[in-house]
């Protein structure tokens, strides 16, 4: 099945492809499809996410899927949130992303955090019964970057029961466990429970 992946993220278009390929799905960026990026107007991930698909597949016709993450932290309310990839303004950069967060939280001692993503799958822009699939990923805020892998602010989210950051893990161990991962497996359950 061909979907348009609303997004012209080239790490996550790799993350989504390595778990979807395998059931014979092809993930076309939307980009390649010339289509601009949706507006993101919203304060949940859910909505944001809804809003990225329904817009891809308004312009393409095709099934789309859309997926808004974010890194929620306790010790902020939840920010940086549905804002993590602007989190430090435009133009987007991880670094400055990770800079601003760790300079916030300072010596702040409450540390504990989580990856938040929400997968959305309509068949079609008006779709009525649009799929939405969730996942967390627990770990809490190093004080300074860790490991060379992933992206965004997985250097200095750490998983205590592994001892790494998520920037150490390979991809096929962050997949697996990753909240992205998780919503990802829902999502195909739930796919497959419609057959």
């Amino acid at each position: 099945m061909k979907l348009v992946l609303a997004s012209n993220n080239d790490k996550k278009l790799k993350e989504l492809d390595a778990i979807l390929a395998p059931l014979g799905w092809e993930l076309v960026p939307q980009g390649r499809l010339g289509v601009p990026e949706a507006e993101e107007p919203h304060c949940t991930f859910v909505e944001n996410a809804l809003a990225k698909a329904r817009h891809a597949a308004r312009l393409t016709g095709l099934p789309a899927l859309a997926d808004d993450s974010g890194l929620c932290v306790d010790a902020f309310g939840g920010a940086p949130g549905v804002q993590s990839a602007r989190y430090a303004g435009e133009p987007r950069s991880d670094a400055r992303n990770n800079q601003k967060l760790l300079a916030e939280l300072g010596a702040n001692r409450q540390r504990s955090a989580r990856f938040v993503s929400v997968i959305v799958l309509v068949r079609h822009a008006d779709d009525p019964q649009p799929i939405i699939a969730e996942g967390e990923w627990e770990g809490e805020i190093l004080p300074a970057g860790r490991g060379d892998d992933g992206f965004g602010y997985d250097p200095v989210f750490y998983l205590r029961d592994l001892d790494q950051t998520a920037a150490e893990l390979d991809a096929a161990e962050k997949n697996r466990r990753s909240h992205r991962g998780q919503a990802l497996a829902r999502l195909v359950e739930r796919l497959r429970s419609r057959r």
